[in-house]
């Protein structure tokens, strides 16, 4: 009744209104889905055109479609005690060197999981002792067994974190004649030996043709060894020279972007030069056994009765070196790099380089492997040579049977020094004998990765005064697996020129639109491994020859290379594995903590400017005493630096370490004291007290990092057998003109005492109602009259 009370009159026609209102919405609603599906199939269906055309284009080209790749090793057995399923060594074989499952075949089984060391925290920083080569922090942190992604090692930090991660298809085509006949210009030989097919006593270049494991190409099975040796015949490189470039109307380029300041615009040539695909060389003398300890960069594991043979052995490298020697020496190891290096382009024109290794006492599994790494991974027509520079080592493995086995290798040749020089000399001796138009240093424990070369000559190629320096991995000192370094790292330095690691800043890489495969702008390179032109080298003055065996050489180079013009950058499409050790296995012809010191107090001297106070004022002011130690005479250093026209330091900081805190003295401005309200003051040759005004220069004093009280050039002396003060002219070797500035509060900038240093029995600075202005009295932490504050406080 009572909905038909309300349907009567006017009720009625409301109702009919509702009702087509409704009917009209949803007719509406269809109408637009029926649209919207149209619009989004039209758009799918041109999405399956161009992805059509795309696949076609690289079946013409000869490419493989990319496809996401997990290293096909286990890292370490699943929880719960049961292995995972393996695959058959061919097949295993195959999924390394083609980066992927081939064409219409599916793996049913879960994919291992290969490490990765992520950057979860960026605000602390590692650091190593003053003057080391590359750091390594302290721990790694164990694997995680959650989830089928790599996890990375972090210079920055000790922890681990999560990051998805794909390795780049290795793209293989036949060599473009341009490029064979470019390489046979410069090895007229390799050829014949491939050609030949010649195992043995040969140079590199057959190597890349030697014995390879079944391959298989897209859409044919496998193919039996002897035949796939017969067709490999050149080394596969894929090349897009100009004139295809300008057909498919993309710009000759570089593959990565200047992002360093300097003088790049001047130092750069225009090149005409075609250009080509980095070569993702893998070589081998015969084909790899997947089940061997360690390969891929898989951890390798030593029964529980081997524990002590690593223990025992253990001394001989600070690492497992017992492990070492059941490692293949040529065993393959994971590419690491970003997904679009494989893609980079570099020119055909590249310099020629020589890899130099110096070593002492040396692991012989760790030298070989260093060496077999760089045969095997480096375009033959760009490795000009190996030199091995042995500096005075003890162990006959390295004497005759090291000749022995090189001498299979015409472009490994070995430099004997005759008494120990340290790694400074010599690796002058051998840039002094390197025959190519590149020096590039190496340490003798490192691996490298597939394509680590060509990135760095490219750069070089580019802009002579780039100094590029590949990306620096991790293996294990325990395990021996390769594990990956996070992306956008950099090498820094601390005061008192500690060198460490330290992630780019955010604002920088936004600023910059930075790709992971841009170069990195690094302030101080770690030294170990990096690449020069030979000819800048020299014209830089090599190494400061003044420098002692080993320590402070990377802060050295790296500030002249900035200040006198150059760049040092991080290339992230050049990855090496370097075994970090907790300690340095070799051994100091004097004192090694004096070598150190001394070697980082003429880097001081000669580039720091005013700045050296604060390498001085961190704990070195006995450097400062000549009777202590001799530094050297520092004349031709000085003279080179004039000569280059260097930028000062304070330029170094502006420009290329902006981030880094840097102030010239420890606190400034008035100095107040509490008990008597008034700030000190020089009147005359004395000191008073006024009231506290800022715009009188008379009250402004600065307390510096060698812990002076500073007005001007004069210094606030104490004389501890009359308890009174004077002031002398400043000088930062006297010890007797140094104060602490002790807080006697929580608050650090607040109250602090004046404490003499150079008497054993605590002497403080006193505030005094009448007589003299201040004296010295003992120290009494309730004292108001000797606490005092400086306006200004810039470091504790």
């Amino acid at each position: 009744m009572r909905v038909r009370k309300y349907l009567r009159g006017s009720g009625r026609v409301l109702a009919f209104v509702f009702v087509a209102s409704v009917i009209w919405l949803l007719f509406d609603m269809a109408a637009l889905r029926m649209s919207l599906s149209d619009v989004s199939g039209q758009q799918l269906k041109e999405r399956l055109i161009r992805e059509r055309e795309f696949y076609k284009r690289q079946s013409v080209e000869g490419l493989h479609p990319r496809r996401s790749f997990t290293h096909p090793v286990n890292r370490a057995d699943p929880p719960g005690g049961q292995k995972a399923p393996r695959r058959p060594s061919s097949e295993l074989d195959q999924v390394y060197r083609h980066k992927g499952e081939q064409q219409g075949q599916r793996s049913e089984e879960k994919e291992p999981r290969f490490i990765q060391v992520s950057r979860s925290n960026r605000s602390k920083d590692v650091d190593v002792k003053p003057g080391n080569g590359a750091a390594h922090p302290n721990e790694i942190a164990p694997e995680q067994d959650s989830a089928a992604k790599k996890e990375a090692v972090n210079l920055n930090v000790n922890t681990v974190g999560a990051d998805g991660f794909q390795v780049p298809q290795k793209v293989a085509v036949k060599t473009p004649p341009a490029v064979q006949k470019a390489v046979d210009k410069i090895d007229p030989e390799a050829n014949e030996k491939v050609e030949d097919s010649k195992i043995g006593k040969e140079a590199i270049q057959p190597e890349a043709t030697k014995s390879r494991p079944a391959q298989t190409t897209r859409g044919r099975p496998n193919q039996d060894v002897k035949e796939v040796n017969k067709k490999v015949a050149e080394i596969q490189v894929k090349v897009t020279d100009k004139n295809q470039l300008n057909a498919d109307k993309e710009p000759l380029k570089p593959a990565v972007n200047h992002l360093a300041v300097g003088n790049s615009s001047a130092n750069a040539v225009v090149r005409k030069s075609s250009v080509h695909t980095v070569l993702s060389l893998d070589v081998t003398n015969s084909p790899r056994d997947p089940k061997a300890v360690g390969q891929f960069g898989q951890a390798a594991r030593v029964s529980n009765h081997e524990n002590l043979e690593v223990e025992k052995r253990w001394n001989e490298g600070h690492f497992n070196v017992y492990l070492s020697d059941k490692i293949p020496l040529d065993r393959a190891i994971p590419d690491t790099r970003p997904q679009k290096c494989s893609q980079s382009l570099v020119h055909d024109d590249l310099p020629s380089t020589s890899v130099i290794f110096c070593f002492v006492d040396e692991v012989w599994s760790t030298l070989l492997r260093s060496v077999h790494s760089v045969l095997n991974r480096s375009p033959p027509h760009l490795l000009k040579e190996i030199i091995l520079v042995d500096d005075f080592s003890t162990k006959d493995y390295l004497k005759k049977k090291l000749d022995d086995y090189m001498s299979q290798f015409p472009k490994v040749r070995i430099i004997r020094l005759k008494e120990r020089q340290g790694l400074i000399r010599a690796r002058l001796a051998g840039a002094a004998e390197a025959k190519g138009d590149v020096l590039t240093f190496l340490d003798s424990h490192v691996e490298c990765n597939v394509g680590w070369l060509e990135p760095l000559l490219e750069r070089i190629y580019l802009d002579r005064k780039k100094v590029p320096c590949p990306v620096i991995e991790v293996i294990s000192d325990r395990d021996m697996s390769y594990m990956l370094v996070d992306n956008f790292q950099r090498g820094i330095f601390r005061w008192p020129l500690v060198f460490g690691w330290s992630p780019v800043p955010e604002d920088y890489i936004k600023k910059n639109n930075m790709k992971v495969t841009d170069p990195i702008k690094c302030p101080v390179m770690a030294g170990g491994l990096f690449s020069i032109e030979k000819k800048y080298f020299y014209e830089l003055g090599s190494y400061d020859s003044g420098l002692d065996v080993w320590g402070g050489e990377n802060m050295e180079i790296s500030f002249k290379i900035w200040m006198c013009g150059g760049e040092i950058e991080i290339i992230p499409c050049s990855r090496v594995g370097h075994i970090f050790r907790g300690q340095n296995p070799y051994k100091f012809p004097k004192d090694r903590q004096k070598t150190v010191e001394r070697n980082l107090a003429r880097v001081a001297e000669v580039w720091l400017d005013e700045y050296k106070d604060l390498f001085y004022g961190h704990g070195y002011t006995h450097l400062l005493n000549k009777k202590v130690i001799d530094i050297g005479n520092l004349t031709e250093q000085i003279e080179l630096r004039k000569r280059l026209k260097c930028q000062s330091f304070k330029w170094y900081l502006d420009n290329v370490y902006p981030d880094m805190n840097a102030p010239l003295v420890k606190a400034d401005g008035l100095v107040y004291n509490r008990g008597l309200r008034k700030c000190l003051a020089l009147q005359q040759d004395s000191l008073s007290f006024e009231t506290c005004d800022l715009s009188k220069q008379s009250q402004h004093f600065n307390y510096t990092w060698m812990r002076n009280i500073r007005h001007r050039e004069l210094c606030i002396a104490p004389h501890v057998q009359s308890n009174s003060l004077a002031l002398q002219p400043c000088d930062n070797a006297k010890s007797e003109l140094r104060w602490l500035h002790k807080s006697t509060v929580s608050n650090l900038f607040f109250h602090k005492m004046l404490v003499v240093l150079q008497v054993f029995s605590r002497m403080c600075l006193e505030g005094q109602l009448e007589g003299p202005a201040v004296r010295l009295r003992s120290c009494d932490a309730k004292n108001l009259f000797q606490k005092w504050q400086f306006t200004h406080y810039y470091a504790q």
